[in-house]
């Protein structure tokens, strides 16, 4: 049997054995040109080890915040507040339940746990995305007594929404009469040690 290659330069008649090794050769290639687009294509759609490493839980320690004082991280691309409540913040979210829109916090802005009046684990650590409900703005830190002409004289310290005047008391239940139609969310988060919690990953996880 003759294995010679066929004759690049002899023009190929139909039905001719030469017409058809030219036809499969200049389909492999092709097919091969596919599948060489194809895979860089492909891997595109896999999620990054950065988008990966974004959508994971963030660990925070809660050893260098003062009491008063709050520490803001990054988690799923969303700014995280934590707050260390003092013993008057805390008495400050007592007597105005009648002004707020949802204070027992009926809405499912946070896990079970933090389904109380402080909205917390634990009462004097404060965990709330720092994003206000009506339209994605960040609002602003905003202690009792406080000097803002944008805020009752009887304000109880809490969080201001510079961009459209929504505010939240200080375990973000937002107040009546305001654009923002829910409270503040509370992101899934626990305890990993006394001085250490994890946000974005619930204890039984």
């Amino acid at each position: 049997m003759d294995h010679a290659l066929p004759n690049p330069t002899r023009p190929a008649q139909p039905g001719d054995p030469q017409r058809r090794f030219w036809l499969m050769a200049t389909g492999a290639v092709g097919g091969a040109g596919v599948v060489a687009t194809a895979v860089p294509f492909v891997a595109s759609l896999a999620p990054s080890e950065r988008a990966k490493a974004a959508g994971g839980p963030v660990e925070v320690d809660l050893s260098d915040i003062p009491p008063g004082g709050m520490k803001t991280v990054e988690w799923r691309g969303k700014p995280v507040w934590v707050v260390r409540r003092t013993p008057e913040m805390l008495a400050a979210l007592q007597g105005h339940d009648g002004e707020l829109v949802d204070p027992q916090s009926q809405e499912p802005q946070q896990p079970a746990y933090a389904t109380n009046t402080a909205r917390a684990i634990k009462p004097e650590v404060f965990v709330a995305i720092g994003i206000c409900t009506h339209l994605g703005c960040s609002p602003t830190d905003v202690p009792k007594g406080s000097a803002n002409p944008s805020l009752p004289a009887d304000w109880p310290g809490g969080f201001f929404c510079p961009c459209h005047g929504s505010t939240f008391d200080g375990a973000g239940r937002v107040f009546k009469n305001k654009p923002a139609p829910t409270n503040l969310e509370i992101p899934p988060h626990h305890y990993a040690s006394e001085t250490k919690i994890l946000i974005g990953l619930d204890a039984a996880a």
